[in-house]
């Protein structure tokens, strides 16, 4: 299949990717933008066949994108260019299907309206054929990577699964509750979020016969500042851009980093009873009262020290490209919240 291709003669950036993820690419090498290319090729190939319905509502789910950031990590892990790369493709790509699995269940557990701006397939096809959806995705994304023969694959993406499922249940039971302690919120950083950041970096270093482990400590500190400015930005950030309303995670009586933090500086915060809040506005006036108390700033260090602790683990004899590229990454998640 043909690649569009820039003046310059290297392959165009994926429609998903973000202006930081195309830098980091470029920084990678010039095979990165092509193999992301060839993961976006095979995110549309592996949900098609599986009737006209559940293929439109996976090929919609897929078609959302994001800013690819996890098949990103799984070629960057590989450094240099396997030959053939099929394998590599194939791996990217099964984590990105995860990931969108995960999104489309989270909405049918949230009643969720909107994702990334869009309707969800909850909101247009309800419960039934988005649980379905997700389904087809989390099977499609097996089913890829079994085809690389690699069971130690198999077991990095089953694992971070497992914590994805262990970490919802954890947010369902912490569900209304303010008092929710801030290990409580971490661990379940860890699984809902960081455990799938760790598993790309592993999947990747495997594809290049890499097993040191060395880059799992990245993916998953790299996870958990993700997860924590994604909070920062549910208090702080317009809906122009975040394609929700200030407040979503409050509304759905999930507490996190921010109200954490706030609640020891303003008393009538601890003493909330997040249930009574119940409108959008009421969400936005209880931000206020969070951005009030510095709690925002203090969340931010706490990601930006992930972030450090991340770059420290990147071996200082990396291959030089590989190296500025994952350090790039670490700065990406930084310039999604600024």
């Amino acid at each position: 299949m043909s690649r569009a291709r820039s003046p310059a003669g290297s392959p165009e950036a994926p429609a998903a990717a973000g202006p930081e993820i195309t830098l980091v690419a470029h920084a990678g090498g010039d095979h990165v933008l092509g193999l992301l290319a060839r993961v976006e090729d095979v995110l549309r190939d592996v949900v098609s066949g599986h009737g006209a319905a559940l293929a439109g509502h996976a090929g919609s789910t897929i078609a959302a994108g994001g800013k690819r950031l996890r098949p990103l990590l799984v070629i960057l892990a590989a450094g240099r260019e396997p030959d053939p790369p099929d394998g590599l493709v194939r791996a990217a790509a099964a984590v990105e299907l995860v990931h969108s699995a995960t999104l489309v269940h989270d909405d049918v557990l949230d009643l969720a309206p909107l994702r990334r701006g869009r309707p969800t397939v909850f909101a247009t096809a309800g419960r039934r054929a988005a649980t379905q959806t997700g389904d087809l995705l989390f099977s499609r994304a097996f089913a890829l990577l079994a085809r690389n023969g690699l069971p130690a694959q198999v077991r990095a993406l089953s694992d971070a699964g497992s914590a994805l499922a262990r970490g919802e249940l954890l947010q369902r039971a912490d569900a209304w509750d303010a008092g929710v302690s801030l290990e409580r919120y971490l661990l379940r950083c860890e699984l809902k979020t960081a455990r799938l950041f760790e598993a790309a970096c592993e999947l990747g270093a495997i594809a290049a016969g890499d097993t040191s482990g060395v880059l799992r400590e990245f993916g998953r500190r790299i996870g958990l500042a993700f997860q924590i400015f994604d909070d920062v930005l549910d208090v702080a950030g317009p809906a122009d851009r975040t394609g929700k309303h200030r407040g979503t995670d409050l509304l759905d009586g999930t507490v996190t980093l921010p109200f954490i933090l706030a609640r020891a500086a303003d008393e009538g915060l601890g003493a909330l009873d997040p249930r009574s809040i119940r409108e959008p506005a009421q969400a936005e006036a209880v931000c206020d009262r969070i951005a009030a108390t510095g709690a925002l700033e203090a969340a931010r260090r706490a990601a930006l020290e992930h972030v450090g602790a991340a770059k420290d683990v990147v071996p200082v004899g990396m291959d030089a490209r590989q190296r500025r590229a994952l350090l790039l990454v670490a700065d990406s998640v930084v310039a999604r919240y600024s």
